[in-house]
């Protein structure tokens, strides 16, 4: 709406100059409204904190994917993503989905039935000694390599969708959003919240739907990987509360292991 401007006294003639002036301000201040009536940015339309949506078809759910065994008729069951490396070969997920890796593939952007940027094979693991010896949730976190599983795409799975940074050291009530496939749905849903610490070495979101197959989805805070869904509770025995290890040193070494062995 365009402000009003004063009243021009009684009697008192506008001079030429002043009336150019005044249809320069008037101009103005129709174009400000002009702009204060427009839309917002389609980005900045985003759903609001804890609700849990069908994630668009763009470059962030491009670098997430779900899990396979053998090909995509079988049915998916865990999430992962990729993760930016030397050798631009390496996705995240969580520990427990990767316990018989053996046919495992990687299908990044799938939906609706397609893997648009090809079908990724898994060719190694790397997983804490903490996890591989007993287990413990708080190294419910693994790094794996892939390759072109047939001659549907060629390169390095990074060069096709890039890749997400890993941070560690993020505060307690970091927001982040999640990017993951529940094994009934054909495409990822994302939902966005403040976490908070379960403890010293497990964080948690409240977000609807996040139920079995969500495993292993990524947790990005800034867009870099601040965790992956697992850990307490295999992630969560509730769709509406999930969990992820808070990612440290040992996280840390794990992916600089995986980064360093790829080819």
């Amino acid at each position: 709406m365009i402000p009003r401007t004063l009243p021009r006294p009684a009697g008192r003639p506008r001079s030429r100059a002043r009336a150019r002036r005044a249809a320069r301000i008037l101009l103005a201040l129709t174009s400000m409204a002009a702009l204060l009536s427009l839309d917002l940015p389609e980005a900045e339309a985003l759903p609001p904190l804890g609700v849990t949506v069908r994630a668009d078809a763009d470059a962030t759910a491009a670098r997430v994917g779900a899990l396979f065994t053998g090909g995509t008729d079988g049915g998916h069951f865990c999430t992962a993503s990729v993760v930016r490396s030397a050798g631009r070969d390496v996705i995240a997920t969580a520990a427990h989905c990767l316990g018989h890796p053996e046919g495992t593939v990687f299908a990044p952007g799938y939906r609706d039935g397609e893997a648009p940027y090809g079908l990724w094979r898994v060719t190694g693991v790397f997983t804490a000694p903490a996890w591989t010896e007993g287990e413990d949730p708080d190294a419910d976190i693994a790094f794996a390599t892939v390759a072109p599983a047939d001659g549907a795409v060629t390169g390095n799975v990074e060069d096709v969708v890039g890749g997400f940074p890993v941070a560690a050291g993020q505060p307690g009530d970091v927001t982040v959003t999640v990017v993951g496939y529940p094994s009934t749905e054909e495409a990822p849903l994302r939902c966005s919240n403040a976490t908070s610490l379960l403890s010293a070495t497990q964080r948690r979101i409240d977000c609807p739907a996040l139920s079995g197959g969500t495993s292993g989805s990524p947790w990005l805070a800034g867009g870099t990987l601040a965790g992956v869904l697992g850990g307490h509770e295999g992630g969560g025995t509730v769709p509406d509360v999930s969990y992820s290890a808070v990612l440290g040193n040992t996280a840390l070494e794990l992916y600089r292991e995986a980064a360093e062995q790829s080819p």
